[in-house]
């Protein structure tokens, strides 16, 4: 069991480097340079650069969930640290996992329809974060380690669904108009910009859940919760300083 937690985590890490990078690539490099290409540089640069980073981009976010998981079995479900005192496996328990393996399908709903503003995006978002830490802790009685860790399961299923099944899927019909000399479907485009914007404030929470893992202070849902905002607060900062960042 130590020998594939080893084996487990260094997959992760480096996939999680690889897909992480790639994300904050596009969010705080490309897509302040995409704008300063003409259509001519733009049909020759995109259909050629694009699709190697997606690559990239999209097997490491497949890499990183699907380690994520197995290390979810081998250290918390199979290495007995889910559950404080009085608590155990059972309905509420149950519960509690189902609704982070499901929730990119919630998500999805929620901010096609009624989270679509992203003001109100974000209020929600942070709501729903924190009720989930609140029910992780206090109902189900999940140690630190393993709501802290569960949270970040829950975004990073999340981000992994928005690669495979809106970003890349967007992303091929995207390419595929800019090398024929077309204009990419405005919907397509917003829809792709919006969810790499989701995972790129979900990833500094995320990256953080991780690090928790090893916390040598004592914590709660209230520090987690208030982490998740500090991060999401970091991110809009690095937004705004991304767009100062001039070419020569």
């Amino acid at each position: 069991m130590d020998l594939l937690q080893s084996l487990f985590r260094w997959i992760h890490i480096v996939a999680g480097i690889t897909w992480i990078g790639h994300l904050y690539f596009f969010n705080w490099v490309n897509a302040q340079f995409a704008p300063t290409m003409d259509g001519e540089t733009k049909k020759k640069v995109v259909p050629e650069l694009m699709p190697r980073a997606l690559y990239w981009f999209r097997w490491g976010a497949a890499y990183t969930w699907v380690t994520g998981v197995l290390l979810l079995l081998l250290v918390y479900y199979h290495g007995g640290i889910m559950f404080d005192l009085g608590g155990s496996w059972g309905p509420i328990a149950i519960v509690m996992i189902v609704l982070v393996f499901v929730s990119p399908l919630i998500y999805d709903a929620l901010y096609k329809t009624v989270l679509k503003d992203p003001k109100a995006g974000f209020v929600a978002g942070w709501v729903l974060a924190a009720v989930m830490l609140f029910l992780m802790a206090a109902v189900a009685n999940f140690t630190f380690r393993a709501y802290a860790i569960h949270l970040g399961a829950m975004f990073g299923t999340i981000m992994a669904f928005n690669v495979w099944f809106r970003i890349w899927p967007a992303q091929q019909k995207i390419i595929r108009a800019t090398k024929d000399g077309q204009p990419p479907d405005a919907a397509l485009v917003a829809l792709a910009g919006t969810r790499s914007k989701h995972n790129t404030y979900m990833s500094v929470p995320l990256v953080y859940m991780m690090m928790a893992q090893h916390a040598v202070f004592s914590a709660n849902p209230i520090t987690l919760a208030i982490v998740v905002l500090i991060g999401w607060g970091a991110v809009y900062w690095l937004y705004d300083k991304s767009k100062t960042v001039k070419g020569f």
